[in-house]
């Protein structure tokens, strides 16, 4: 019997045993390096036109991964950051294959070495109040998925929370009587409490008691029709369900714009921001890590920008004092003349 090769004892000790026992990984994270590595594998079996199953670490050079990166952007038409989180998940793995057999040390400090690619930073989209109430008032409340939609957006526009956040949350984690407020756990299973506008709670409280849910149930609270969690793929089609009615009807400028369900996120913090409240609230607020994460939304701020232009007026008004020295011969004469 054939026994397993250095890759096939690393991959099983990388994804049975460190990252979930010794690092603690979140499922979430466990599935995406899974998801990486088996792209990987798939694309050196295909390369070296061996199978899956005989390829070591000799199989694992700088110039295939490189070949492997422009596959992701070329062929299966992933974006740069996509491009990126694979290359993280191979990191990661390289790093772990290092301290586990010295033997690999060089190969793994050479793929460790391959970089990062720098890709255009898009503008963070998020709905105006105009569009974000359009949106609220697409669904269709005389049904039961209107309801749960309904309850669901708001939730997300008011907690500014991550879609995960909102799909593994639990009726256990709300609190529906003074003071409102749902827990959330977000990235790193960091927990955090966010407080609700009543208008959210009474709409929570109102599902609860539709679906016969009591507040201590652990099970999820947004279910399909099936009676099983919604995914993140169906969150994404319910929102783009609900703008697409919201701009054939009400708010047309949401056709322009591609709204998904972290656009809903982008949304929260932006009305935290006009409404007054400063940068490290917001920043704890949703959960991140760094304040420069949170500092992004003070450049997309168009109510800001739009406060900034008012105080400025127009750019052709301009006291002709001041700009007497532009139409003077020289400097030296403007001067000669105060």
């Amino acid at each position: 019997m054939k026994r397993p090769n250095a890759l096939a004892r690393a991959l099983r000790a990388y994804f049975a045993d460190h990252l979930p026992r010794v690092r603690g990984a979140s499922p979430h994270t466990v599935h995406s390096y899974r998801d990486a590595l088996a792209l990987l594998l798939r694309f050196l079996s295909e390369r070296r036109r061996r199978a899956i199953v005989d390829l070591d670490f000799g199989d694992l050079e700088v110039d295939d991964v490189l070949a492997f990166l422009d596959h992701l952007e070329t062929h299966r038409h992933n974006t740069v950051s996509t491009r990126n989180t694979r290359l993280a998940a191979l990191h990661a793995f390289a790093r772990f294959a290092a301290a586990l057999d010295p033997e690999h040390v060089e190969r793994c400090q050479r793929l460790l070495a391959v970089p990062f690619k720098r890709g255009r930073t898009r503008v963070i989209d998020y709905l105006e109040a105009d569009e974000a109430k359009a949106l609220l008032a697409a669904p269709d409340r005389r049904t039961a998925d209107g309801r749960r939609d309904h309850a669901m957006l708001e939730l997300f526009l008011s907690t500014a929370a991550r879609v995960q956040e909102i799909l593994d949350l639990r009726p256990c984690d709300l609190q529906l009587v003074r003071p409102f407020h749902v827990l959330l756990c977000g990235k790193g299973r960091k927990e955090r409490i966010c407080p609700l506008p009543e208008q959210t709670a009474d709409t929570l409280r109102a599902l609860l008691a539709e679906l016969g849910i009591a507040l201590e149930s652990t099970e999820r609270l947004f279910l399909n029709r099936r009676g099983e969690p919604l995914t993140r793929f169906g969150v994404r089609y319910i929102v783009s369900k609900h703008v697409r009615r919201a701009a054939a009807s009400v708010a047309p400028t949401l056709a322009a714009k591609r709204v998904h369900p972290h656009v809903l996120r982008h949304s929260g913090a932006v009305h935290l921001l006009q409404s007054g409240v400063d940068l490290p609230t917001v920043s704890r607020w949703m959960g991140h890590a760094q304040l420069q994460t949170t500092d992004r939304y003070n450049h997309v701020n168009l109510a800001t920008k739009r406060a900034a232009l008012a105080k400025a007026g127009p750019i052709c008004d301009v006291d002709p004092a001041l700009a007497a020295w532009r139409s003077d011969a020289t400097i030296l004469e403007w001067l000669e003349a105060l």
